[in-house]
């Protein structure tokens, strides 16, 4: 009659009937708490509350016998006369001690899927901790192969730079060889000679024997100045006669004779330099000139 206990204990805790027979059926009567484990691992099945086709004694955890099929009415009454008939505290105690082992047992359930839970975050986290190294081997695969990618460009721009060089080493060397020298030390066209120069050190560069006029400015002693332009081979005497023509007239009413000297550097001019052309005196294409008083000899 424990089985029948152990039904109502179930149906007193609160479960259907028809669960409470499942679970002991399907569980071999083992008891309680062994119904009580597959109840609450299958409440969530859609299919827990349909009805288990199996005769009675397999509830009951054993096969019916016949005289047992056929006295099955008889003795039920004599089932519930053998019964034992618990008191209303005893009941409250059995209810009360289920509900305890029902609270365990969700308890036990919680705990368990808490660490289930756990362990698929530490997967989870394993997983994740797995592909970002993969990631990152991945990506460093990539920087070294862009990196031996570079080095090889470099190697390979070095080495065309270097045939190059040697290219124009070998033509340098084929056009030494052809025209008997080495390269680079072929003179230059020869360039025309300039014509004779007098060898007056104050004389000019030869390109500005070019120049036709020479622009003379003349410094008299009042401070007073007198600027006229000659032709480039007139003499000098041509340039004091100027200067003794348009100079003003000394207290007394005399000219002396002047002397014509140049500023930079110093020189005084000679009565043999009178008969010379200004550009044999260095003054083209223009000089200062400062006129002196002559001292009588």
């Amino acid at each position: 009659m424990a089985e029948l206990t152990a039904l109502e204990s179930l149906i007193e805790m609160g479960f259907p009937r028809g669960r409470a027979e499942k679970a002991l059926a399907l569980t071999g009567n083992q008891g309680i708490e062994a119904a009580m484990d597959w109840l609450m691992e299958h409440e969530d099945d859609p299919d827990v509350d349909e009805p288990l086709e199996t005769p009675l004694g397999h509830i009951l955890g054993r096969e019916p016998t016949s005289s047992e099929q056929g006295g099955l009415e008889g003795s039920g009454s004599a089932a519930g006369e053998g019964k034992p008939i618990l008191s209303e505290e005893e009941r409250q105690e059995q209810t009360k001690r289920m509900l305890e082992l029902v609270a365990q047992k969700q308890r036990e359930r919680e705990e368990r899927e808490e660490r289930e839970a756990l362990e698929r975050e530490r997967q989870r986290r394993r997983q994740g901790q797995e592909l970002s190294a993969a990631r990152q081997r991945l990506q460093e695969d990539e920087m070294r192969r862009a990196a031996e990618e570079r080095r090889r460009e470099k190697a390979e721009e070095l080495a065309a730079r270097q045939r190059v060089r040697e290219k124009i080493e070998r033509d340098k060397a084929e056009r030494a060889k052809k025209y008997g020298g080495s390269v680079g030390s072929q003179p230059p066209p020869p360039a025309p000679e300039p014509g004779p120069v007098p060898s007056s050190p104050s004389q000019e560069p030869p390109t500005k024997r070019e120049y036709d006029q020479c622009r003379i400015q003349v410094r008299l002693p009042d401070g007073t100045s007198l600027t006229q332009t000659f032709r480039a081979r007139e003499q000098l005497a041509a340039v004091r006669l100027y200067v003794e023509l348009h100079r003003g007239e000394e207290p007394g009413g005399g000219q002396d004779p002047v002397q014509l000297l140049s500023g930079f550097p110093r020189r005084a001019f000679s009565e043999a330099d009178m008969e010379r052309p200004l550009q044999e005196l260095g003054l083209v294409p223009s000089a200062v000139l400062i006129v002196a008083k002559k001292c009588p000899s």
